[in-house]
């Protein structure tokens, strides 16, 4: 009896701890990567949320493409834009508000038990940038159910997210377009 209890459990718990999952690296392809798994998880019927801590501003691909995915892909843009770069004019304590609502927001969705995956796209980068502590993520770790597969993108992973996680990817940049003069291409970068 006691080997059958045994066997059932192994059997019933197949697929059901779920991963930390990182992106990081200065290669392109972190967020690319996270979308890719989205696209995938919806074709097995699971149900997925992508809060983005650090875009939001601007239009990309992904706030229109995801819609054609909903309700099993949810898309929430909370950040204001790239910090400090390009044309952002907003004060750096207003990043840090929205860094730390997305944060909130990620632990609401975390708790909820809705989702079978939560992405929380560029939140490495919003780290390393100081808009939200390392502690707090690692607190998102840490109330995971056992069956969410939590994905974290950016590049800047610290190492103790980096300890944290079950499966680390980093994304090596070895030619880009840009280092020849070559802009962003919609629907390759954004």
């Amino acid at each position: 009896m006691l080997i059958f209890l045994v066997i059932s459990q192994i059997i019933n718990n197949v697929g059901k701890d779920g991963l930390v999952i990182v992106y990081t690296g200065k290669g392109k392809g972190k967020t690319t990567a996270a979308l890719g798994m989205a696209l995938r998880a919806v074709g097995h019927d699971r149900r997925i949320c992508m809060i983005q801590f650090i875009k939001g501003s601007w239009h990309y691909g992904e706030m229109t493409s995801s819609k054609l995915l909903e309700p099993q892909f949810e898309l929430i843009a909370v950040g204001k834009g790239f910090v400090g770069i390009l044309d952002d004019k907003s004060p750096r304590e207003e990043h840090v508000k929205i860094a730390r609502e997305a944060v909130h927001i990620s632990r609401e969705k975390i708790q909820s038990k809705k989702y079978d995956i939560i992405i929380l796209d560029e939140i490495n980068y919003a780290v390393n940038l100081g808009l939200v502590e390392v502690n707090d993520v690692l607190d998102l770790i840490k109330i995971k159910p056992s069956t969410l597969h939590l994905v974290l993108t950016g590049n800047y992973a610290s190492d103790e997210i980096i300890n944290a996680a079950d499966l680390v990817t980093e994304m090596k940049e070895v030619k880009h377009p840009f280092q020849v003069g070559i802009k962003a291409k919609k629907g390759i970068d954004y």
